[in-house]
């Protein structure tokens, strides 16, 4: 309806979502709704409330003997984080989640056993970026969160307890570019079309 202020249709419910991991430089998809494009690689199941995007801008204020309110506020610097607590063990989460590191497999000590592998986290100085989506789906509305670069900067801590299941928590901090967006939203929801 025209000049319809309140739409019960604008609310989204984030019904299902999917947090998917690339190497840096790997083509980001085209729109929200197209398949996701080779590299890319889905972390699985999360637990059902972790998965959270913050943006948090800086700023600095200007104040003047004439009034008890700043006279300007100028932004001095951006920053956003992704978190999500990761259900599934791979060698591609847990690199994620410590920031990079290797995986090797090792001898077995025990003959026609099953394969044996070693992880090293990385060394100081030795994390690697990563590229990163966010996911969401409400009914036909489909959106996703574009994050060019990455790098996990928090430490992990994982819970080691009978009654739960162990999570390995991805905390990635949003990396800036000389000509390229920190991130974007692609999306297929009509409320954005550009007012006419």
């Amino acid at each position: 309806m025209a000049g319809e202020i309140t739409n019960s249709r604008e609310i989204v419910v984030p019904a299902r979502t999917r947090v998917w991991l690339a190497p840096v430089g790997t083509a980001a998809p085209a729109d929200a709704a197209v398949e996701m494009p080779a590299g890319w690689k889905s972390v699985g199941l999360t637990t059902e409330d972790s998965l959270k995007f913050k943006e948090e801008p800086n700023f600095e204020s200007v104040k003047s003997a004439q009034t008890d309110f700043p006279s300007r506020t100028f932004q001095t610097s951006d920053a956003a984080t992704l978190e999500v607590d990761l259900q599934q063990w791979s060698g591609t989460n847990f690199t994620s989640v410590f920031g990079g590191g290797t995986i090797t497999e090792i001898a077995s000590a025990t003959e026609g056993k099953a394969k044996h592998f070693r992880f090293t986290p990385p060394p100081i100085g030795g994390r690697s970026e990563i590229a990163a989506v966010i996911e969401v789906i409400d009914g036909a509305k489909a959106y996703r969160y574009i994050f060019p670069r990455t790098m996990q900067m928090e430490g992990v801590e994982t819970e080691l307890q009978k009654s739960k299941e162990a999570v390995l928590p991805l905390r990635l901090a949003v990396q800036g570019g000389d000509n390229s967006d920190a991130w974007y939203l692609l999306t297929n929801d009509p409320a954005f079309a550009p007012a006419a």
